[in-house]
């Protein structure tokens, strides 16, 4: 009797619009997010593939001394007179490891021995294993769009994520035991509810935050300024930074690579040089990526931009970026393939990468026999979403805006805690934590705009046709009340100036 009423409770939780959600956006997206949450799997360990498949190109017999970075440049342009490049970087930061560039005419890569300034080997773009990893991850060998279905993709998967934490909620204290534990003992197509319930549980703050980063690399053109805009910046001001250029001087020789390199070690003494890219022409500016010692293992990341003829440093992204953008620079990346904190973290986001089609196989299964019976049940009558009583307006949204405000408490917390629990293994807890507050802020922000808009568009349908859409107005109030609890905490950051990355 028990277990009948367990049964009918759970099936009308599933009613609800969230419910829903998660059911035809894990069905019509799962595929993609498999394919998308493997292939990013298999690139959390790009390096390691990469020298096991191709030791030649990326390993070296240590010497005595390394030809710094910034001395590849001229002797490039001394040997190797055919090759068109226009930067050099590090591979890894091992002393094995070697520096590569990229023939812009012959459009391959080509690796230095760091030793002896030789060419180690070529390689053609996109022929690796692991080039074909990156863009079937990226862009699901589609031009152009491909890389779009991608990173909406990845908003799906932290859609679904939320919408499965909340469809997992039981409805009593007593039943959380088995929400949390799989019953071997119990039917196969029981077990496999408990496996979809129980993996995507525990792995949710992995995968959380792994779909948010991977939507903000995807979408960075608008995040970024999104960013920037949250500090109190205009959103040009990011492109005016990074498209900085040289004061022009007839007359006057550019500074070469090691002369621009010796101005960045001044400014940054105790960094590592990474990357150096060149003046594009004759008002293009030397481009200096370098790495900090920092408390994440991937360390901090700073952009310097040097006038090719003064030597002025334009850009010292150290001094010149806001809080939100070191966490740009430094976190981004790392915590999307798990780098950040060494061999723990890297294992999560291997196994936040298998999850989704692992959730893909168990959801359908769950789905299936639901789908094919639905023909022999009787539809319940739809409720009737559209009213003509003006007067109950206001209190439906003050209805809904009180139940987003604990929404959005909630979700405040419940975002802090996933960060710090996918950081937790490796010590590091405050970043993570606090990044995803600042960028599930940014998509809230931008939540809100649509919700206005749709707002508006409902206020002008009522005046002409004499009846009110709710939805757009529950819509309206739960993202005021998500802006609300979210966007003080970032502006709160910004004001008091506490240095978080």
């Amino acid at each position: 009797m028990k277990m009948t009423h367990f049964r009918l409770t759970w099936a009308n939780h599933q009613q609800r619009w969230f419910a829903k959600w998660h059911v035809y956006l894990g069905i019509i997206a799962g595929f993609v997010v498999s394919i998308v949450g493997v292939t990013g799997s298999i690139l959390v360990f790009r390096d390691e593939i990469d020298r096991a498949l191709d030791p030649d190109l990326f390993t070296v017999q240590k010497e005595i001394q390394k030809i710094p970075l910034e001395e590849l440049v001229p002797l490039i342009r001394e040997r190797y007179l055919d090759l068109d490049f226009s930067y050099v970087s590090l591979t890894t930061d091992a002393l094995t490891s070697t520096y590569y560039t990229f023939d812009n005419t012959a459009k391959q890569t080509v690796y230095f021995n760091p030793y002896t300034g030789e060419v180690c080997g070529k390689r053609i773009t996109g022929t690796s294993f692991t080039d074909w990893m990156v863009r079937i991850h990226r862009t699901l060998l589609i031009p152009v769009v491909g890389r779009y279905v991608v990173g909406i993709s990845s908003l799906i998967v932290l859609i679904l994520t939320i919408t499965g934490l909340r469809l997992w909620i039981p409805k009593k204290w007593r039943q959380l035991k088995s929400m949390l534990t799989v019953n071997f003992k119990a039917s196969l197509k029981r077990q496999n509810y408990d496996w979809h319930n129980v993996l995507g549980f525990y792995t949710s703050p992995v995968v959380a935050l792994l779909s948010l980063t991977g939507f903000c690399i995807t979408f960075s053109i608008v995040v970024v300024p999104l960013l920037f805009m949250l500090n109190g910046q205009a959103p040009q001001g990011v492109a005016k930074l990074l498209n900085t250029r040289s004061q022009y001087i007839s007359g006057v020789q550019p500074l070469t690579a090691p002369e621009v390199a010796a101005i960045g070690k001044r400014n940054l003494p105790d960094a590592t040089l990474q990357a150096i890219r060149l003046p594009a022409d004759s008002t293009g500016a030397y481009q200096l990526s370098y790495q900090t010692p920092y408390i994440a293992e991937t360390g901090k990341q700073i952009l310097l931009i040097v006038d090719q003829y003064s030597g002025k440093v334009v850009l010292n992204s150290a001094a010149d970026f806001p809080n939100v953008g070191h966490a740009y620079m430094s976190w981004l990346t790392p915590l999307h393939y798990g780098s950040f904190g060494g061999i723990g973290t890297k294992l999560l986001a291997f196994i936040g990468g298998l999850v989704p089609l692992a959730l893909f196989i168990t959801g359908f299964i769950i789905w299936w026999p639901r789908y094919s019976k639905q023909g022999s049940l009787k539809k319940k009558p739809r409720r009737n979403i559209r009213s003509t009583i003006q007067s109950s307006v206001r209190q439906y949204v003050n209805q809904h805006f009180k139940k987003g405000i604990k929404y959005a408490t909630w979700s405040l917390f419940i975002a802090l805690a996933m960060g710090a629990l996918y950081g937790i293994v490796s010590g590091i807890v405050i970043q993570p934590a606090f990044f995803f507050v600042i960028f599930a802020t940014v998509l809230i922000v931008a939540n809100f705009a649509i919700s206005c808009l749709a707002l508006l568009a409902g206020v002008i349908i009522s005046i002409f046709f004499s009846q009110i859409y709710r939805p757009v107005f529950k819509y309206f109030a739960l993202s005021l009340a998500f802006v609300i609890m979210f966007l003080p905490v970032v502006l709160l950051i910004n004001i008091t100036g506490i240095t978080i990355f």
